[in-house]
């Protein structure tokens, strides 16, 4: 539902609330501001005793680089019991692509949202309220807001404001026209008149005559006790911090407070017409106190939260600029490695070669003898029957040579 397009509010009743086992639950996704948003819980917690609840942008990782989109966010866990004593948080933020989820992870204490005296889990069924503001120039959501609007009462406002208008035109009265337009931020209506031009003195005096008696007909009047005992509601509230009062949400006793006393009156504690409006306007002093303090403990929170992960970040980075120096190191020891094995390669390289060119050479000259010594073995061949020949005519001359020399013996003994 929308609120001259300025707020969203989101309803999501949960079934089944007890028999849910995920870790964690996304309602559907609602477009709001031409962005896709979805809501967040963890049911029995994001690792603490509470129930966790975020807004998340749905479609985060689609969106252009560097997008960011400010949003006031308000949630509100009803009470289906009393609306008024419903839980509710509101808190600001500039979701981005870090952190496109953000909400409380503390929002409701886990027996508080089960106990069967509160109407948290009315029929097993939980009532989940968002409310979105992207209006930087808007910041009026608030556990006053969230438990007391009633959306479908501003959307009928609407209606009979714009009916009434019409009819005024079409038929003029003597009688003031009321038109109650519709208030975004508070559930009472404000009542404007459209007056006729004669006699506008006198009536604006009968007016206020009728005004002043029905309201002094209608007050009503607070005992001392009554008194007593909201000042000592509001004190209480006081003596509290700003941003304790903010989370537990008890705004409407206060509001009740400073209404007593506003309208407490005894002669001897009788206040200036300051002083009461002054009380009046208390209630949405502290709301706001609260919330700017809200603000300002959630903007120290992400700061700490912000320098946490810077000094994690710059360990990291000692940690592994250390580690760089430390392989740079090691890259230049293998290298060393690398080189003696490369001469080693390339000495044995230089030996391989050089025993393949001596294999090769052995082959060559083995080849070349091994032709000699076929060729040798035909030569041999020849040379054994040229020897046979060759013997027996070594025989044949030593007959003929001993023939000869047996004739000069011959010859020698005649002579």
């Amino acid at each position: 539902m929308d609120i001259d397009v300025k707020i969203k509010k989101f309803t999501w009743r949960i079934q089944n609330f007890s028999s849910l086992v995920d870790k964690k639950l996304y309602s559907e996704v609602f477009t709001f501001d031409s962005y896709k948003w979805r809501v967040l819980i963890f049911p029995k917690g994001n690792n603490v005793d509470h129930l966790s609840i975020y807004l998340d942008v749905a479609d985060s990782a689609t969106l252009p680089y560097g997008w960011s989109k400010y949003a006031q966010v308000g949630f509100g866990v009803i009470d289906q019991l009393d609306r008024e004593t419903s839980s509710t948080k509101v808190t600001h933020h500039c979701f981005n692509a870090r952190q496109a989820d953000w909400g409380f992870t503390s929002f409701l204490r886990l027996t508080e949202l089960h106990n069967l005296k509160r109407g948290y889990l009315l029929h097993d069924a939980c009532l989940v309220e968002v409310y979105v503001c992207t209006d930087k120039t808007l910041d009026f959501i608030s556990h006053e807001f969230i438990v007391k609007t009633d959306w479908d009462e501003l959307k009928a406002k609407e209606a009979d404001c714009v009916k009434a208008v019409i009819d005024n035109q079409k038929a003029p009265t003597t009688k003031p026209v009321e038109i109650t337009p519709p208030s975004p931020t508070q559930s009472s209506s404000q009542t404007v008149a459209i007056e006729p031009e004669e006699s506008a003195e006198e009536y604006m005096n009968t007016f206020f005559t009728s005004l002043e008696s029905e309201l002094s007909s209608s007050r009503i009047v607070y005992s001392k006790e009554e008194a007593k005992e909201a000042l000592a509601k509001i004190n209480e509230a006081l003596n509290t911090t700003p941003v304790n009062l903010n989370d537990s949400g008890k705004f409407s006793p206060l509001k009740q407070a400073f209404m007593i006393l506003a309208s407490f009156d005894r002669s001897s504690t009788t206040l200036t017409i300051d002083q009461k409006n002054e009380l009046l306007g208390l209630d949405e002093r502290l709301k706001e106190l609260a919330n700017r303090a809200a603000k300002a403990v959630q903007d120290k929170d992400q700061l700490t939260a912000k320098e946490s992960i810077k000094r994690t970040m710059t360990c990291n980075l000692e940690s592994s600029l250390i580690r760089y120096k430390e392989v740079e190191t090691e890259v230049k020891q293998v290298d060393q490695i690398l080189a003696a094995l490369r001469e080693e390669v390339e000495e044995a390289q230089k030996r391989k070669e050089k025993m393949l060119a001596e294999r090769k050479g052995i082959y060559r000259s083995c080849k070349e003898m091994k032709l000699e010594l076929d060729a040798l073995g035909k030569e041999l061949a020849e040379c054994e029957a040229t020897a046979k020949v060759g013997e027996e005519e070594e025989k044949s001359v030593e007959a003929e040579w001993g023939r000869i020399k047996d004739f000069i013996s011959s010859i020698e003994a005649k002579i």
